[in-house]
């Protein structure tokens, strides 16, 4: 499918992503249809898939999809939670409409319930796990592509993607592949490397990202807690705030000091009975009652 193009044939970089997420293993087990994508048997019975072939039906299925003109008319299903990311992240990317969980039978093929849709092009993860919406679509005229592994049933499916479908790394990666695939020959993007990360398509289970958020709030406290014993006292910083204070310019002027006034003693007088009667003489004795200057 590359037909000896430069920017089409299989990268090293990809091949070794491929390794890494272990597309190339298969299953113990065969279809007799999926014989001309194994490479080779290993001593422990697990099938060894031909990334080269993989590599081409890449390839074949982004041209496939290329070829619709609506891109929302591309539906993307998957059932299994290991592929349900991966889908959401394809939709996205490439404007298809991804369908992450159960599949309502008869949303292909019966009219009257609300759930009709009218696809011009099927991508299941697995061809077996995701049956009913291949057998609907056959019966409806849709091409099917599909993610098959070394023993999946390639009954009712057009274009065929040998790769390990068990693998959550592996689905990830050829949604990712697939999308950047499409995205190039659509011309939005470059043939240089695509920034988006193959992670966002990885699937991660709700209770690893619940540990990593518990660790990442012990590590937030532990680090608030270092902080708090390095930090100095409160008292060694008032004094230091103190010596820098006084060796600065005073910013508020202190006022001038007031001479104290020095104490003097009362004389003493120890005759008390005198002092009562100077104060009795100061008394006026004139008689009010006999007044008559207020009377009219």
């Amino acid at each position: 499918m590359s037909g000896g193009l430069g920017p089409l044939s299989l990268a090293e970089d990809d091949v070794t992503k491929m390794l890494a997420a272990t597309t190339h293993l298969g299953s113990e087990n065969s279809d007799y249809q999926m014989q001309q994508y194994i490479f080779k048997r290993r001593a422990d019975g697990v099938h060894i898939i031909n990334l080269r072939r993989t590599w081409e039906k890449v390839l074949l299925a982004a041209r496939a999809i290329v070829a619709i003109e609506r891109p929302s008319d591309v539906y993307v299903i998957s059932s299994r939670p290991h592929g349900q990311r991966a889908v959401l992240k394809f939709g996205h990317y490439t404007g298809a409409t991804a369908i992450a969980g159960r599949y309502t039978p008869g949303a292909f093929t019966n009219q009257i319930q609300a759930a009709f849709r009218e696809p011009r092009l099927l991508i299941v993860t697995d061809a077996r796990a995701d049956h009913q919406p291949i057998t609907e679509a056959s019966y409806v005229n849709i091409p099917v592509i599909a993610f098959c592994n070394t023993d999946s049933p390639l009954r009712y499916v057009d274009i065929a993607i040998p790769c390990n479908n068990k693998s959550p790394h592996s689905i990830g990666l050829m949604f990712w592949m697939l999308a950047r695939e499409v995205l190039r020959l659509r011309g939005t993007i470059t043939r240089d490397r695509w920034k988006v990360m193959t992670d966002l398509f990885f699937y991660r289970d709700p209770e690893d990202a619940e540990k990593e958020e518990q660790q990442a709030k012990e590590l937030a406290q532990q680090t608030k807690a270092v902080e708090m014993e390095v930090a100095p006292p409160m008292g060694l910083a008032s004094e230091s705030w103190a010596t820098e204070t006084s060796t600065g310019v005073d910013l508020v002027a202190t006022p001038a000091p007031v001479a104290p006034v020095p104490y003097t003693a009362a004389p003493a007088n120890d005759d008390w009975s005198a002092d009562t009667e100077q104060w009795s003489e100061q008394v006026d004795n004139s008689d009010w009652a006999s007044s008559n200057q207020w009377n009219p």
